[in-house]
């Protein structure tokens, strides 16, 4: 699982043939990228300014979710389950901070995963009539215990420009589509036209994840398509679903 990704920057280093080695006025990585926390947990995490002027990080925590295609998104805050401790420090360059991430999930929670973010922002920073200002996403997903259902199904198949395959998580917990887990297979009548596996990607519990395989097909007749899928790695029993597509 991808866990922190830049959610905004601009970081923008002077022209010239030293562009290349300049480091930015501006620069922050994280460490660990992943919380993960168990239940009532914390977590240390680090942040590093490697940037050449000295910063100032606010963090706000939001919503966490993916597109159809797997892409990060910020979503509007609800009542949350962690805290994050201080809510702003000042890092100098080449400096450290440390941040304490902690989890309390409400009695009676849902068994699973359940994902949230917390969004590192720099001040804006003057620098050469230009504003440099950074963001940074760290996800946080807390696991709360009970039963853990591990379950993806095919929901639709069909064919515009691309084979489009429409997948469901019905479990209660993240799951990363392996490219070993998952096998489109496109038949017409005996004969296979194409074996397809998509990239690694994750679907968050009770979400809907869309896969696009580029695949030529003829201009009329039918194609079966059978998609064998199972969560992982490790592949347990694949669930398997033919479909027609009458062209």
């Amino acid at each position: 699982m991808i866990a922190c990704f830049a959610v905004a920057a601009c970081l923008l280093a002077p022209s010239g043939s030293g562009a290349g080695r300049a480091r930015p006025p501006v620069s922050l990585v994280a460490a660990p990228a992943h919380v993960a926390l168990a239940g009532a947990a914390r977590q240390v995490v680090t942040l590093t300014s490697t940037g050449t002027r000295p910063v100032v990080v606010e963090v706000v925590r939001a919503g966490y979710g993916l597109d159809l295609r797997g892409r990060p998104r910020i979503l509007a805050h609800r009542r949350s389950w962690i805290s994050v401790r201080p809510r702003r420090v000042a890092i100098a360059p080449g400096g450290h901070a440390t941040l304490v991430v902690a989890s309390s999930p409400p009695r009676r929670s849902e068994p699973g995963d359940h994902s949230e973010l917390v969004l590192l922002t720099t001040r804006p920073l003057r620098t050469a009539a230009l504003s440099v200002r950074m963001r940074l996403g760290l996800v946080v997903v807390v696991r709360v215990p009970g039963r853990i259902v591990r379950r993806l199904d095919v929901a639709r198949v069909r064919l515009r420009r691309r084979l489009q395959v429409l997948v469901v998580n019905r479990g209660n917990v993240s799951e990363t589509v392996a490219r070993r887990c998952f096998t489109v297979t496109v038949r017409r009548s005996s004969r296979v036209l194409a074996r397809l596996h998509p990239s690694p990607r994750m679907i968050l519990p009770h979400t809907l994840g869309l896969f696009l395989f580029p695949l030529r097909h003829p201009a009329t007749g039918r194609l079966r398509v059978g998609v064998a899928l199972s969560p992982g790695p490790p592949c347990p029993r694949p669930r398997a679903r033919a479909f027609v597509l009458r062209l």
